[in-house]
């Protein structure tokens, strides 16, 4: 039992996209427990303790002043929170390696290593240790081996509790979570270790969304659900390609086959392609997974998916390019939105990132606008001529010969088309890479649109 006026305390190491959101909510619920969110980044806690946080998700900057100073708290003191805790999250980086042995698909777990390292240093009571990063099955093993080496008595157990929030919606997903997922060992400290995460969970989910599973499922769910999910952009994207060649409407292409229950609605919205930090990732985790288990076939199937959607972006760009007279020498293109979806600034394997340096490439000139991501295109794009980052989506396409829409931000939607047509170099061209706009609507005003996965509406 921890000291004070706190059940447990509760450390997150990783001040992030998962650990400050993640330990915001458990914050908000549990208000029994101390939850300590923990960087080795001054700069990152110090916004977690401004008023301008480091990330934007809609509802969690009214989370964090609810409780932080109270039961939430954020840290550099790494090593005294680690010393203090009786629960540790680690929800550190997990990039995919760029050298050496599974270069391009194999997860880089260096700073997991690392982070087992310090806290088996540091740690002076027994502790429950649960990881919340996405990482390759049979990492837990891992962590045990190096938590346990030595001749240290602490005495660690390790869990598996995958996060499912998705950008966006991540508070609420949170709150009213599909399942909550806790992988434990089958014995009887392994068990007594899981309930005392699942006692926290208990605070507002429903005891029926709590799925216990041993250790190596749960570990490969996070994987396999992303890709499930990845899957399902990459299918009905593939079918778009087809819709375009032959004039079907892919919008009622996926309406339809959404309506066999057995498939389901979600997911079947075609675009540019998928982003994130998690879906590409987690697929060539999981095709690395096959291929040292040399169940290569499977690892040829998920492969695929990464394919259709690299093939996506680049067929956006030459439909433009194509569209546009084959040439964008010297033509500027606003580009609506560099965030890889809607209500977040999180810029992680954008679709944009890579139809923007295709665009340059092309030499056009972009001006770029997004209402929460320019500082990280900013940073995403570094150095390249040619661009520039526009907060005003009324300045960033005047003078413009086309937009190139990236981002479904409902902003955009509202915008005056008749204005921005008005101040647009004529023919005017808008690429609606996410099917949100009303086409119709622009093709009245004067615009030629080209939607994904459907005949275009052209005035020539």
């Amino acid at each position: 039992m921890s000291q004070g006026k706190f059940y447990k305390k509760i450390v997150c190491i990783g001040a992030g996209y998962v650990g400050g959101p993640t330990m915001t909510v458990i914050a908000n619920k549990c208000p029994d427990y101390k939850v300590t969110v923990v960087d080795i980044s001054q700069p990152r806690i110090d916004a977690w303790n401004s008023d301008n946080l480091p990330i934007f998700e809609p509802g969690l900057k009214d989370r964090v002043e609810r409780s932080r100073g109270k039961n939430l708290f954020f840290s550099t003191e790494v090593d005294k929170e680690i010393d203090e805790a009786d629960i540790i999250f680690v929800s550190v980086n997990t990039p995919t390696k760029t050298f050496g042995e599974g270069a391009g698909k194999a997860a880089d777990l260096q700073f997991v290593e690392k982070t087992a390292r310090r806290i088996k240093e540091i740690s002076r009571s027994n502790k429950i240790v649960i990881e919340k990063s996405t990482l390759p099955v049979r990492s837990a093993e891992t962590l045990e081996k190096i938590l346990h080496s030595g001749k240290n008595s602490v005495q660690f157990e390790i869990l598996s509790n995958p996060e499912f929030m998705a950008e966006g919606t991540g508070i609420n997903d949170m709150e009213n979570p599909d399942r909550i997922l806790i992988g434990s060992k089958d014995t009887p400290s392994g068990l007594a270790a899981r309930d005392e995460l699942v006692k926290i969970y208990a605070h507002w989910v429903p005891k029926e969304k709590v799925l216990t599973t041993n250790l190596w499922s749960s570990e490969l769910s996070k994987l396999v659900s992303n890709a499930f999910l990845a899957q399902r952009i990459s299918s009905i994207n593939s079918i778009s390609a087809v819709c375009e060649a032959t004039e079907a409407d892919v919008q009622e292409v996926a309406y339809s086959v959404g309506k066999d229950s057995r498939i389901g609605e979600k997911f079947l919205m075609a675009g540019v392609g998928f982003g994130g930090s998690c879906f590409r990732k987690d697929i060539l985790n999981l095709v690395y997974l096959c291929e040292h288990y040399q169940l290569n076939e499977v690892a040829e199937f998920w492969k695929q998916v990464v394919t259709i959607n690299d093939y996506q972006i680049e067929r956006f760009v030459k439909r433009i390019l194509r569209s546009m007279f084959n040439t964008l020498v010297g033509k500027k293109i606003a580009v609506f939105g560099f965030a890889f979806k809607p209500d977040t600034g999180d810029t992680r394997d954008t679709p944009a990132i890579s139809i923007c340096r295709r665009l340059l490439e092309e030499k056009a000139q972009l001006s770029i606008t997004d209402p929460h991501a320019l500082e990280n295109a900013k940073k995403d794009l570094a150095g390249l001529a040619g661009v520039e980052f526009e907060p005003d989506p009324y300045k960033a396409v005047k003078g413009a010969h086309c937009i190139a829409s990236l981002t479904a931000w409902k902003q955009f939607q509202k915008l005056d088309y008749q204005k921005i047509f008005d101040a647009m170099e004529k023919p005017a061209f808008i690429f609606d890479g996410r099917n949100h706009l009303d086409h119709q609507k622009l093709f009245d005003i004067g615009f030629n649109v080209y939607p994904v996965g459907k005949p275009a509406l052209l005035h020539f």
